[in-house]
């Protein structure tokens, strides 16, 4: 006897009249394939090696064998080159004179969460006027990142869009999946394939939990849908990535930098067998969302490093050649952030200056 089952389909009867038309309100418009852009604009040999170095110079400071600081710092968003590599030139002349005690990663990036609606990013809309020129926002963006390679920085940049990673994932040396993409599969799936250190932060209601389950995650390997370098659909497997970390930014309630928050952090990820690596985002809520307010929160993430909490590995800070915001209108002030707030380089470069010397660096 057949044991097998078969389910057959009903029968539909003949048709009587024309089925009624799906609209699709969808436009396509062709963008180029990532390997497309990567031939384009290549990144050379020496430069492939540079980013290479700066990953394992930060996996180095993640896994505690490098007791440096590391400290992802530069505009909130970028949108203007000139005023980008003004600050590239300045950062890469500081990192020199402090590279013993600190870590200095330019923060680069091209791609803002919203809210509801508003400005996405130079890589949505480079010329700032909502005309959304993609294909120039991925060639703008790319040859940014690698204008500031070649000045010897590593970059650091928000994975925000899936599909766009490929574009530029070979030229980051750090990546950070934003609090309200933690929670994301997706996200934890482009993750467990990237060959860099990434952060993750905390949920928007301030608990470390949505993190480390996207931590616990991306460390697995992976089977998922994506696309290839060609653009074309594919199954994509992953080995999982061993070197992300926790990155507090504050919450709903407030900020999480002091002592107690991140003592609880660390116990949440040692209890579920996560190395206790933290990096404190001195903006958002942490700073209350006021960019003066960001050297308190470092100056605390230095005491508690300067007590013996190792725990601490990293720092971010939001700041572009002058203080401030301005709104997207014009004239737009130079070197001016046109989203969140931020410190201006002076401050900047003294706060740095202070953190080199107060963690034992020496004057060169």
């Amino acid at each position: 006897m057949n044991a097998s089952v078969v389910s057959l389909l009903p029968v539909s009867p003949a048709p009587t009249a024309a089925p009624p038309r799906i609209a699709d309100e969808r436009q396509a418009l062709p963008l180029p394939t990532p390997a497309d852009l990567r031939r384009h604009l290549p990144l050379p040999p020496a430069l492939a090696a540079r980013v290479h170095r700066d990953r394992e110079a930060i996996r180095a400071i993640l896994d505690g064998q490098d007791d440096r600081l590391l400290v992802v710092v530069g505009p909130c968003s970028l949108h203007d080159p000139q005023s980008a590599l003004d600050y590239a030139d300045r950062l890469a002349e500081l990192a020199g004179r402090v590279s013993d005690r600190l870590l200095l990663v330019m923060r680069a990036y091209v791609e803002k969460p919203r809210t509801t609606v508003g400005w996405k990013g130079l890589l949505y809309d480079p010329h700032l006027d909502g005309s959304d020129d993609m294909a120039e926002g991925l060639a703008l963006s790319r040859r940014l990142m690698l204008q500031m390679i070649e000045r010897g920085l590593p970059v650091a940049s928000e994975l925000l869009q899936p599909l766009a990673a490929g574009y530029l994932d070979d030229l980051l040396a750090w990546g950070a999946i934003g609090a309200r993409t933690s929670e994301s599969q997706v996200h934890r799936e482009l993750v467990s394939g990237l060959d860099l250190p990434v952060g993750f932060k905390n949920g928007t209601d301030g608990g470390v939990a949505i993190a480390c389950d996207a931590m616990r995650s991306a460390a697995r390997p992976h089977r998922h849908f994506g696309l290839d370098a060609q653009g074309r659909p594919a199954r994509i497997e992953t080995t999982g990535n061993p070197h992300t970390h926790l990155v507090l930014r504050g919450g709903h309630a407030g900020p999480n930098y002091d002592a107690r928050s991140v003592r609880s952090a660390r116990e949440d990820l040692l209890r579920q067998g996560i190395p206790a690596r933290i990096m404190v985002d001195c903006s958002h809520a942490n700073s209350g969302k006021d960019p003066l307010r960001q050297p308190a929160v470092f100056a605390s993430l230095l005491e508690q490093r300067l007590a013996g909490d190792r725990s601490l590995r990293g720092a971010m800070l939001e700041s572009h050649l002058l203080e401030g915001c301005q709104p997207l209108s014009a004239p737009l002030r130079y070197g001016v952030s046109i989203t969140d707030g931020c410190l201006g380089w002076t401050a900047t470069e003294t706060l740095l200056q202070e953190a080199f010397q107060r963690l034992g660096g020496r004057r060169r």
